[in-house]
């Protein structure tokens, strides 16, 4: 009876652990879709304009099908816009966590700034398709809330779980001034005539990116007094 108890437990063991394989397989195959739907969306994009390519044409070039593609984007817009974000969101909450040492303020803007001003991110066919498509402009601009989910998570266990709420507005704060600062940003691509006609925006994205964040400072600073007081008693 024992060897039967032990033979049985065992059998658990290695059916947890290949659930547990299972699960890592399905997301790095679900990430793959990902990325190859939105590779696939800009490349088609560039090579026709965006309002030449299809959602079907997406799937395809990609090898899955147009159902496949919509478990992922809502829009073609969704799926190009992607392609040019690339997992920002999580990189800058990965930002922030790494850097625990320092003002939470100073983290959560140099992280922003950091992440949205790369200079390994989308080159000039890319940024000019995205800042002269109308279209792909308001995607992009929506991509900004994005950051809040994962940065929330980030800044509540930087404050240690202060509450249900400040974590969140605090993250929501943060996307709205991207948001602020980016719409500023491209709307200056319409004085800003470049070759062949096409637009590109204008002005210094990482300054108007920290002069939109610089207000929540101040509520950053405070979250984190709260907590330095907590701790104190």
């Amino acid at each position: 009876m024992r060897v039967r108890k032990f033979a049985y437990t065992h059998f658990c063991w290695d059916a947890g652990d290949v659930t547990t394989r299972g699960s890592g397989l399905r997301e790095r195959k679900k990430q793959a879709t990902r990325e190859a739907l939105r590779a696939a969306a800009l490349r088609l994009a560039l090579e026709r304009g965006p309002d030449n390519v299809r959602v079907d044409d997406i799937a395809q070039a990609a090898g899955v099908s147009p159902r496949t593609y919509n478990n992922y984007f809502s829009s073609r817009e969704e799926a190009i816009v992607a392609a040019v974000t690339a997992e920002r969101e999580s990189r800058v909450a990965a930002v922030v966590a790494a850097r625990t040492g320092a003002r939470l303020a100073d983290d959560v803007i140099d992280a922003v700034v950091e992440q949205y001003t790369d200079p390994g991110g989308p080159g000039r066919d890319a940024l000019l398709l995205i800042t002269t498509a109308p279209a792909l402009r308001a995607a992009f601009l929506d991509a900004a809330t994005a950051i809040e989910r994962p940065l929330a998570d980030v800044i509540d266990d930087r404050l240690g779980g202060t509450d249900p709420y400040t974590a969140r507005v605090l993250a929501a704060s943060v996307a709205a001034a991207v948001r602020v600062a980016l719409e500023r940003w491209l709307r200056s691509a319409a004085a800003t005539p470049a070759a062949g006609g096409l637009v590109v925006p204008a002005g210094s994205l990482p300054d108007l990116l920290r002069s939109a964040l610089a207000p929540l400072a101040p509520a950053l600073d405070a979250a984190e007094e709260r907590l330095r007081r907590g701790e104190r008693r």
